[in-house]
């Protein structure tokens, strides 16, 4: 039996309430899902209220088949929720509320041996916004295993980072994940001479990921460069496809697969959740399997 690794999504678990209804989402939950669709054992490590969309997290985590035993609940707070709209490409636009139950992170019992077990760790800018939840995440990666890969998948939203969040986070991950229209204001706001995202790489990065929405994505490492077209697909909706993408990605990371068939892989990923509606469709692995094999490659341009 090929090994199955522990991959968690720490952070932000929400509902995006849609115009054709709400979805269970969030980042590190979409990543956390897509993993466990991929075979490995997807975690979320976050938190939810005591309340209606907190008891319909839990159900729909359980349909999900994603493993919420580290789902902290909060008397005080209500489940996270993001009111959504979609422009005319399907590029969600976000209003997310605040002083929700994720903004308040605790470092509990049994978080601490989660860290020390998991293989894989993905977070983001969004759920630091809170010192709470800022601590705890930092707690979180300072105890995971010297081996286990962090993934900082930045994901900035509205004004929710800062200068010191993103030196902190880069100076501590594995790898990071960023989009074509992330990487110039990361530049500026650290102050990072050049338009290549290789510069990244001074921060001990082993692998620099710059994804570019329907043209494709870089990978980045000390000696290798790779670069993908992108899949034709039509697209319901992006939410949640770059999480897909990231996902995928550390899926075949874990497994030492080459440059070529982790960026294949993750493009076909990413561009498949593109099809779906939100960032968590059901789907058997079968399904899965099928889908992605069909989907056709973008033809680069001509140099």
């Amino acid at each position: 039996m090929a090994r199955q690794f522990t991959v968690v999504g720490l952070g932000e678990i929400l509902w995006d309430l849609l115009p054709t209804g709400h979805q269970l989402g969030g980042a590190p939950t979409n990543f956390a899902y897509i993993s466990t669709l991929l075979g490995d054992h997807g975690l979320v490590a976050s938190r939810v209220g005591q309340d209606d969309l907190g008891n319909e997290t839990t159900r729909r985590l359980d349909t999900l088949g994603l493993d919420r035993t580290y789902l902290q609940l909060d008397s005080t707070h209500p489940t996270g929720t993001v009111s959504v709209d979609l422009d005319k490409a399907g590029q969600p636009i976000f209003v997310i509320h605040e002083n929700v139950a994720w903004d308040f992170l605790n470092w509990s019992t049994g978080w601490p041996d989660l860290a020390a077990a998991a293989d894989a760790v993905c977070f983001g800018t969004l759920a630091q916004r809170s010192p709470s939840s800022r601590e705890t995440i930092h707690n979180f990666l300072q105890h995971s295993r010297p081996d286990a890969i962090r993934v900082f998948d930045v994901n900035l939203r509205q004004a929710f980072y800062s200068e010191e969040i993103l030196h902190e986070s880069i100076s501590i991950a594995t790898i990071v994940k960023m989009n074509h229209d992330e990487f110039p204001i990361i530049r500026r706001l650290l102050g990072i001479n050049g338009d290549d995202a290789s510069t990244l790489l001074k921060f001990g990065l082993k692998l620099v990921c710059l994804t570019r929405g329907n043209q494709g994505s870089l990978l980045i490492t000390e000696n290798e460069r790779e670069e993908h077209p992108g899949f034709l697909v039509k697209v319901v909706d992006t939410i949640g496809a770059g999480d897909a993408f990231t996902a995928a990605l550390v899926h075949h990371y874990l497994r030492g697969a080459s440059l070529s068939t982790m960026s294949d892989a993750a493009n076909r990923m990413g561009s498949w959740l593109a099809t779906q509606s939100g960032g968590t469709p059901v789907a058997s692995r079968e399904q899965l399997r099928q889908n992605l094999a069909s989907l056709t490659p973008t033809k680069p341009e001509p140099i």
